[in-house]
């Protein structure tokens, strides 16, 4: 009887071990998951023991570089006589911890700013440093050179009226017959010439603006001593050097001669008119340039899906150019300086022209 019991059980075993080492044709989904899950649970581990590894033997790199930094400081200042500074690797140890930035980040700030992206023999660590050390040079840059451009030209008051002061008295008669001469050689502006031939305008009113220019720096120059050291006398000669700063691109489109039709048109008005001593009428031209006479002022030109009756209204000459951009927001603003002091200069005949 015993007999038979162990024969069943080793049937029993060999029916189990053949049913298991027999490949099966269907497999659960249940199964198919946890060995995707095993392979990635692998997958993770061996990435986090390769991780953990380059860590650890950067750590040991940086440790040795240290040791071999404090033995070469401990070397030379057992040579010299004079005593030198403790190390500062604490110290940059503390910045680069305060600065630890991937090495594409780093490489992408180095290239932005047309830096390469590593020395001979620089580690990532010296990169960061390196990096880190621009940047704070390029902040304290910009700390220095945050004023704006009316304090600048403030500042620059004083320097400009002591190089006029050094200048001798032959040399002012001499740029004064020159500036005469060029006075008397500017030529009116035609505005006929806008539909015929506008490129004639262009150098028309470009000496123009040029002579009034001078005009208005020449009356800051010719003001007394005790008006000139004055506040408002001050903000009055750093609100001509401003102005000067901001027509140099208006000058340099007039040369170019790629002013647009439309602010052309404009210009060339302010311009006839301020020679005319027309100023109401100059003014008018300068709000027409400046903010426009649209209905929408700011530029819309489509306000729905559907076409509607007062569509035409709206053209591109009757659209703000002041709102384009700050350049020429700028100059722009310059030309209804220029016209002011042409008024105070030169001022009309008839009061009714002048401007508010």
């Amino acid at each position: 009887m015993d007999a038979l019991k162990a024969e069943i059980a080793l049937k029993r075993k060999a029916v189990q071990n053949d049913a298991e080492t027999r490949p099966s044709k269907y497999v659960r989904r249940g199964e198919l998951e946890r060995l995707k899950e095993e392979e990635e649970r692998r997958a993770r581990e061996e990435k986090e023991k390769e991780r953990a590894a380059g860590q650890a033997a950067e750590r040991d790199a940086a440790l040795a570089r240290s040791r071999q930094n404090k033995l070469a400081d401990t070397s030379s200042r057992s040579t010299s006589n004079t005593p030198l500074p403790e190390s500062r690797d604490p110290d940059s140890t503390i910045l680069e911890s305060a600065f630890n930035i991937p090495n594409n980040e780093a490489i992408r700030r180095l290239r932005a700013k047309g830096q390469p992206i590593r020395l001979f023999g620089e580690s990532d660590r010296d990169r960061r440093l390196r990096l880190r050390a621009l940047e704070l040079i390029e902040e304290r840059g910009h700390e220095k050179a945050g004023t704006n451009d009316f304090r600048k030209a403030l500042e620059d008051v004083e320097s400009v009226e002591r190089e006029l002061r050094a200048k001798n008295d032959k040399g002012k008669k001499k740029d004064d017959g020159e500036v005469n001469n060029s006075a008397g050689s500017v030529a009116m502006v035609d505005l006929g010439l806008l539909k015929t031939d506008p490129d004639k305008l262009y150098p028309v009113i470009y000496y123009a603006l040029k002579r009034t220019l001078k005009e208005w720096e020449e009356a800051m120059d010719e003001r007394p001593e005790n008006v000139k050291r004055t506040h408002q006398g001050k903000l009055a000669a750093a609100t001509q050097v401003q102005s000067a700063e901001y027509l140099k691109p208006l000058f340099k489109t007039l040369r170019s001669r790629n002013l647009p039709p439309d602010m052309l048109v404009r210009i060339a008005e302010i311009v006839y008119y301020m020679q005319k001593r027309q100023y109401q009428r100059a003014n008018d031209s300068y709000l027409r340039l400046s903010i426009g006479n649209a209905p929408w002022p700011i530029g819309v030109t489509m306000v729905g899906i559907h076409e509607r009756s007062a569509r035409e209204k709206i053209s591109t000459d009757q659209v703000a150019h002041v709102l384009n951009d700050e350049v020429s927001r700028k100059y722009i603003q310059s030309l209804k300086r220029l016209l002011t002091f042409s008024q105070t200069k030169y001022p009309p005949e008839d009061v009714s022209q002048l401007m508010g």
